[in-house]
Order: C-alpha cells, then sequence, then structure tokens
C-alpha cells in the first residue's frame, strides 16, 4: 500500500501532466501492478494498492509516472487476506 504525498507540484505542471499520468496508470492498473486507487479528498495525492517484489520494483513501476518526480511515497507492506467463509 503507498500514501503518496505531492510536493511542488504546481497547478499548471500539474494539469499539463495529467492526461499522461492518467494514461500511465490505465496501463498500471491493466496489467495488473495497480490494484485500486484513492485520491486524497484534497488532491493531495493518493493511496495506491500495487503489487509489487520490493521498493525497488515499486519505484521501478512508478518512475513511469510523469508525478514520480513530485512524489513523496511512503511504502506500506501489506498482503492479500482472502475473505474465506468456514
Amino acid at each position: 500500500m503507498l500514501n503518496i504525498q505531492l510536493v511542488e507540484l504546481d497547478h499548471e505542471t500539474r494539469m499539463k501532466l495529467l492526461p499522461r499520468e492518467q494514461e500511465v496508470v490505465k496501463e498500471l492498473e491493466q496489467n495488473g501492478s495497480i490494484v485500486d486507487t484513492f485520491i486524497k479528498l484534497d488532491m493531495s495525492g493518493i493511496y495506491i494498492v500495487m503489487i509489487a517484489n520490493d521498493a525497488e520494483d515499486v519505484h521501478a513501476k512508478l518512475s513511469l509516472l510523469p508525478y514520480y518526480p513530485y512524489m513523496k511515497i511512503e511504502i506500506v507492506p501489506v498482503r492479500l487476506v482472502n475473505n474465506v467463509n468456514q
């Protein structure tokens, strides 16, 4: 799970990069790297549930994003727990 804060990203740059950012996020969702995303209400960042082997893998995948240079990333390792009714 990633807690991502956007820092020093002005509105003009954000809007300019947004279409490509959305395209790359969609690609990462389609290839199974990103499981889910939650945009913070104040638009200051995002929470991402991501499948990755380690922190290096997280950064390798996220580095494809145009917003990556503006991201302060906190990685919180979690594991998927399937709901099994027994």
